[in-house]
């Protein structure tokens, strides 16, 4: 159960540190190599054990807190991975295109077209997911389910029959991920939101896509630290980033192809 954040850790480099950090109502954020993000838990004990030596901690030792069950440290730990993952370089690498070139469209607008007549399946209740449902068989499943909404012990009943599932970052954090990923074996999975690591290490555990973000504007501090959420964080420095596996390997092949 724990290879996927074992990945994670293992993902950044050892020699960085956390030069900042702020722990938003809304947002988390840790600044290393660049400023990565995640999503505040609405759940959980809200109190970080190592407050006060955050700065200056190496981010690989940060990351490992990941596999805390004190939900606000695995997010602090996931901002920390972002930081070291999400940056505007190594999008350039994996996609060979910059952020700016990526559209500017969620991954429920970006490939509704594939959700035309099928079962999808979307792990947290995003905004505006309603649409959705003129065009597929939808089922939302929600930690605190609302109207129409499937509470999330329905995973196991629903998402074996899906024929695409999306499920948010911030499964990460409270350590629901491997089990869906497992429930969904069968299905195209895309993993969606700010939250989301952007590293191709996750295309080996059934996840066809990464919908994740990469923060471009140092604005986005003032954001949070103001109390900012919600989409609004789209238009304060967070850019949605894209990466297929299909995209990653034929790049990933190119450079081969361009070293030989």
């Amino acid at each position: 159960m724990w290879e996927i954040y074992d990945e994670l850790i293992d993902a950044v480099p050892k020699d960085l540190k956390v030069s900042d950090c702020c722990i938003g109502l809304n947002w988390i954020l840790v600044k290393s190599k660049a400023t990565g993000i995640a999503m505040t838990p609405l759940e959980g004990h809200g109190s970080i054990n190592m407050a006060g030596n955050i700065v200056g901690m190496g981010v690989q030792e940060l990351a490992q807190y990941i596999k805390s069950w004190n939900n606000f440290e695995p997010a602090l730990a996931l901002a920390a991975i972002n930081s070291a993952l999400n940056t505007e370089e190594r999008v350039k690498q994996l996609t060979g295109r910059s952020v700016s070139s990526h559209p500017r469209s969620n991954a429920f607008e970006y490939y509704r077209h594939l959700f035309l007549s099928k079962k999808v399946a979307v792990i947290g209740h995003f905004p505006d997911l309603e649409s959705l449902s003129e065009i597929c068989e939808l089922s939302i499943l929600e930690r605190r389910p609302g109207h129409k909404d499937f509470p999330d012990p329905a995973c196991e009943y629903l998402l074996p029959l899906q024929d695409y599932v999306l499920i948010t970052g911030t499964t990460l954090i409270n350590k629901t991920l491997p089990r869906l990923l497992e429930l969904s074996k069968n299905s195209t999975v895309i993993l969606v939101g700010p939250s989301t690591p952007l590293t191709p290490r996750l295309f080996s555990f059934g996840i066809s896509t990464l919908a994740g973000s990469v923060i471009t504007d140092s604005k986005v501090w003032n954001f949070v630290r103001q109390g900012g959420g919600g989409m609004a964080i789209f238009q304060h420095g967070c850019s949605m980033v894209k990466i297929s596996s299909s995209e990653e390997k034929d790049t990933t092949n190119s450079r081969t192809a361009v070293t030989v």
